[in-house]
């Protein structure tokens, strides 16, 4: 009896999910779509601005200024880029903005995977404070920490005619210690490098101590080769974000000779005239280095973002 009342429910259940089976499939054929809507409505909101600065880089002055303003070019003219390359030395920022933003990702991606590696697998006394600590930092933003960062540069010590006490010179002003230093190493990088290393297997480091590997070695021929992702995302990130880097290269440079890209297109913005097109034009190029990197690391950087959650 219990044998053909078990065998009924299970008719039963089947029935029943063969009922539902349609409609749940309509369901998420409809979810589907919704947010497939949604990610493309979302994708054309990001890319209208960047159709929108090609298009003003290739216009004429006279098309820019009029009224109602026009969307599509009536004419392409190509030789803004030529002309804005001629206004300024914008090769010379251009290479004063890679040796930067190289110098910045190698100091980040060298002293920041030590840190993280010391605070993900090395046990020490104050470890969580330390933690808590480089956590507090990344509340902190950013501009509150210029006033402070530009009294340090002025007032180094034995740099830029300064004495011993800082006094009497300009310090790292002027300079590529002020671009490269302050800026070298990121809280936000330190942490990324902590999770990266704590998503990875503690029998790696146990089994690289029984065979007789040091810290360093198990840091750098173990661990480190693994989190190939992370170190793909901490330097697109650390890359992108001096690149882009504005107001700390217009604080403490002067000399046309040290000046960045971003600083650089500025000569296009007059007090009372822009040039929007030949603007728009140096944007353009400043934006494709950011563009062509991401397209590269796009595999590592998604992959990277995904797995910093895991612990």
């Amino acid at each position: 009896m219990s044998t053909v009342q078990t065998e009924a429910e299970t008719g039963t259940v089947r029935q029943e999910t063969r009922r539902q089976g349609p409609g749940k499939s309509a369901v998420e054929r409809r979810n589907k779509i919704i947010l497939g809507v949604l990610m493309a409505l979302s994708s054309i909101a990001m890319i209208i601005p960047f159709v929108w600065m090609l298009f003003t880089s290739v216009k004429s002055s006279a098309e820019l200024a009029m009224f109602p303003a026009t969307f599509f070019p009536q004419e392409w003219h190509w030789e803004n880029y030529a002309a804005a390359l001629d206004a300024a030395p914008f090769d010379l920022y251009f290479r004063n903005s890679v040796i930067i933003s190289i110098g910045h990702t190698a100091i980040t991606l060298l002293f920041g995977a030590m840190a993280g590696y010391s605070l993900a697998r090395i046990k020490f006394r104050g470890a969580e404070i330390v933690f808590l600590a480089f956590v507090a930092m990344l509340m902190i933003p950013t501009y509150t920490k210029i006033v402070p960062q530009f009294l340090l540069v002025k007032f180094m010590p034995l740099f830029g005619g300064n004495d011993i006490f800082g006094q009497g010179g300009t310090g790292w002003l002027d300079s590529w210690w002020a671009l490269i230093i302050p800026g070298g190493l990121s809280t936000a990088a330190i942490f990324l490098f902590r999770q990266f290393y704590l998503s990875l297997p503690k029998e790696l480091e146990e089994a690289a101590r029984i065979d007789g590997l040091s810290e360093f070695r198990i840091f750098a021929q173990i661990y480190t080769p693994l989190i190939k992702p992370g170190i793909a995302t901490v330097g697109l990130l650390t890359f992108q974000e001096t690149w882009n880097n504005f107001l700390w290269p217009l604080l403490v440079t002067s000399s046309n000779e040290l000046r960045v890209i971003q600083v650089g297109l500025a000569v296009f913005q007059q007090l009372d005239n822009t040039s929007w097109n030949y603007l728009m034009a140096g944007t353009m190029m400043a934006t494709v280095p950011m563009v062509l990197m991401f397209v590269f690391a796009q595999k590592y950087f998604v992959q990277g973002f995904t797995n910093a959650g895991i612990k």
